[in-house]
């Protein structure tokens, strides 16, 4: 979770998030190689026919192959994943694996940092699933690091951002844990998708202007995580300062200060000016 554009950070000081889709389970495994039977479709009399509907959907060999060689290919390999990836959703636009391709490409394309074509997976990704967490967090985290204010659809992107992140605390709160996954993972990966999101809604709202929820979120995002990110704490420093709240600005910059990185020399900065601040504040009448 790190920031871009107005306060000059850039790719720099930035390193890839992890896929959300890694905290679920990664990929769906292939299934085992089954039958062509689709075609018996059309030879079906229309009463037999329509019972098929209840059946699972079967995978002909040709894309259970082609999924396999998608899945086996190692994290690190982002090319072939692409090249791999672009290939099978082309040759299969509405296969059973088509989605999960198309959300592992969203993530591969932002490791390559070529985000036109990971908003375009994205988009065929959640037309096929709208609820997908992995690609509704991270292109709602992705879209206010990559503000520009002089796009004539940044607000627009925003509210885009906004919604996705709000739909993805709403997946969470009644999400059922996965068969294949322990107690304490599901409760890892959901506190990990769960800051993701708080931390995306709270840069929405600070780009807009909306100090007050910019905060809200970004505590959420920071509170009781062991090794925050820094530019998270910078934000929320950032945002307490906009209310006037230097005592608290000043705490929250002396985090982001001692965390070695980008962001130190900035932080320390701020840190002392927050101080300066906080000691010439007006003392209230009692």
């Amino acid at each position: 979770m790190k920031i871009l554009l107005r306060f000059g950070l850039l790719l720099s000081i930035l390193a890839p998030i992890q896929s959300v889709a890694a905290q679920f389970g990664g990929l769906p495994p292939p299934p085992p190689i089954q039958p062509q039977t689709r075609q018996l479709k059309d030879q079906m009399p229309t009463a037999e026919r329509s019972l098929t509907t209840i059946a699972p959907p079967t995978m002909e060999p040709e894309e259970a192959k082609a999924y396999k060689a998608f899945f086996d290919i190692k994290p690190d390999a982002v090319d072939q994943q692409i090249q791999a990836g672009e290939q099978f959703v082309q040759k299969y636009p509405t296969g059973q694996y088509t989605e999960p391709v198309y959300a592992h490409l969203v993530a591969a394309y932002y490791q390559k940092q070529e985000l036109d074509k990971m908003y375009a997976a994205a988009d065929k990704a959640l037309a096929l699933n709208p609820d997908d967490v992995a690609v509704l967090s991270l292109v709602g985290w992705v879209i206010p690091h990559h503000y520009d204010p002089d796009d004539p659809e940044s607000d627009k992107l925003l509210a885009k951002a906004a919604g996705y992140e709000k739909h993805v605390l709403e997946i969470l709160a009644t999400m059922p844990k996965p068969a294949n996954m322990t107690d304490d993972q599901f409760a890892k990966a959901k506190a990990t998708t769960t800051a993701q999101a708080n931390s995306g809604l709270g840069l929405v709202y600070f780009r807009q202007e909306d100090w007050k929820n910019s905060v809200s979120q970004m505590q959420k995002a920071t509170d009781g995580d062991p090794n925050p990110d820094p530019v998270d704490l910078y934000i929320l420093g950032m945002g307490l300062s906009k209310l006037n709240r230097y005592g608290e600005a000043a705490d929250s910059f002396q985090k982001c200060s001692q965390m070695p990185g980008g962001m130190q020399d900035r932080c320390k900065q701020k840190a002392a000016e927050a101080k300066t601040q906080t000691t010439s504040q007006p003392v209230p009448p009692k």
